[in-house]
């Protein structure tokens, strides 16, 4: 056999083999492990308009004050960095500027008022609460400042402010019965009972809008309450200091050194927890 009638019968096994292994390969397409059909996709059913006849809206509706902002007076950021600020003082300075103004954006209880106006002297009754948060809310790279503040018939305000050219600017007020508020990325978000459905509450999301240069409430939920666990009968637990049958004992957490009181794990006076 010629050199050149050699490599043609080598090529040609090889080209078999290669033929017999890919065929076997594909034969195993079908083997569990497989692609397999995630059965039909639905039909997809886009939105319907419904009395596409109704006049259109000749007055505006009524004004809650979502989007007012408005320079706190008597207050300056140096290199507007926000946590050279005083949380108490920003609060003292808004009082002072709208005296006696129990709605709206500034609306306080003058009850509450009297409080802030006597912090320093009073400390221990001021409704400012502690610590006060940082995040950037806004997306331009500074920390804007996030303060709560107490008062009566269990409401809670909060307030986030702005720093802008060495003043400061607030960007959201609201208040609420609230159960907690939370900080989501840039999104301010509320948490407050449902008056009119037991076993709910409502969530409401504040984002910044560029446009309006506010913080608006951009979604409203109303969301079901996981219900708590019932207490067991006092008759399932066992003699006193013993855990009743079939329970975990619970641990208390030793506190950590140098942590201050009120202040969540993870969480230091004056930064949002979770904030790199």
């Amino acid at each position: 056999m010629s050199p050149s009638s050699h490599r043609t019968a080598c090529a040609a096994l090889l080209a078999a083999a290669a033929a017999a292994v890919l065929s076997a390969a594909l034969s195993g397409c079908g083997d569990a492990g497989g692609i397999e059909s995630a059965g039909p996709t639905p039909t997809a059913v886009g939105p319907v308009r419904l009395w596409p006849d109704l006049p259109p809206v000749t007055s505006p509706p009524y004004d809650f004050g979502e989007g007012e902002t408005e320079r706190v007076p008597g207050v300056s950021v140096p290199g507007d960095d926000v946590r050279r600020v005083d949380p108490v003082a920003v609060v003292q300075a808004e009082i002072r500027a709208h005296p006696e103004q129990y709605s709206g954006a500034d609306g306080l209880y003058e009850e509450t008022a009297q409080q802030i106006a006597a912090c320093t002297e009073k400390p221990e009754s001021c409704p400012v609460l502690e610590p006060a948060y940082y995040r950037d809310l806004t997306g331009d790279g500074k920390e804007e400042l996030i303060v709560g503040i107490t008062m009566p018939e269990q409401q809670t305000v909060v307030r986030c402010y702005m720093p802008q050219n060495g003043t400061l600017i607030r960007i959201m007020s609201t208040s609420d019965q609230l159960v907690s508020v939370e900080l989501a990325d840039r999104d301010v978000i509320l948490r407050s009972v449902s008056a009119g459905i037991p076993g709910y509450e409502y969530r409401t999301h504040w984002s910044w809008d560029d446009q309006q240069q506010a913080m608006l409430p951009t979604r409203d939920e109303i969301v079901r309450v996981k219900p708590s666990a019932p207490t067991p009968p006092d008759d399932a637990a066992g003699p006193a200091g013993s855990p009743a049958p079939g329970s975990t004992p619970e641990t208390t957490p030793e506190a950590t050194p140098g942590a201050t009181p009120g202040t969540a794990s993870g969480a230091s006076p004056g930064g949002a927890a979770g904030t790199p």
